[in-house]
């Protein structure tokens, strides 16, 4: 096995450029119609949860986690994750999945919702539920809707509309 290339870090706001042009080469303007976008509409990503991969000082993948609801439950959405294509297949994706679920269970998260493929993400530990078990703000092929329970039981009993968690109000908001 060959060492890991990339260099792994926290998300920092001035990568926030470099980023939203990985994201507009990797998704096109069709992203903003996507359901997933949707669903992070108008919510910041977590930052301490937003980590991108770099190799020779370059920024070559990001992944983003963005707080939401399934059903009534707290949940974090996976994505975008993206990596510039010439560094696809290397394990750059794969390394950012790891690593922010990873911190996020160690933050006390419990579950995690993506849209994308099981033979990419099932090894990484997300699993479909049954069809239609959970549905989102847009049309989505229910094969893609996928989750990880990072605690045990997390999964027990989920379903329900995805959504965005509410921003909370302070009392001098209210």
């Amino acid at each position: 096995m060959t060492a890991d290339p990339f260099t792994y870090r926290i998300e920092s706001p001035a990568d926030s450029p470099e980023i939203d042009i990985l994201h507009a080469e990797a998704f096109g303007p069709g992203r903003f119609a996507r359901a997933a976008f949707r669903l992070r509409e108008g919510v910041p990503h977590v930052p301490e949860l937003s980590f991108v991969a770099t190799a020779e000082d370059a920024l070559v993948a990001s992944v983003r986690l963005t707080p939401i609801l399934i059903g009534e439950r707290p949940a974090l959405l996976l994505g975008p994750l993206a990596v510039k294509p010439a560094y696809k297949g290397q394990g750059a994706g794969k390394g950012l999945v790891r690593m922010s679920a990873e911190e996020a269970r160690r933050m006390g998260h419990a579950i995690l919702l993506l849209v994308g493929d099981l033979p990419y993400y099932g090894p990484l530990g997300f699993e479909q539920l049954a069809p239609y078990a959970i549905t989102l703000p847009a049309a989505v092929d229910p094969e893609r809707v996928l989750v990880s329970g990072l605690v045990p039981g997390a999964l027990d009993g989920l379903s329900g509309a995805a959504r965005p968690l509410p921003p909370v109000m302070t009392t001098a908001e209210a």
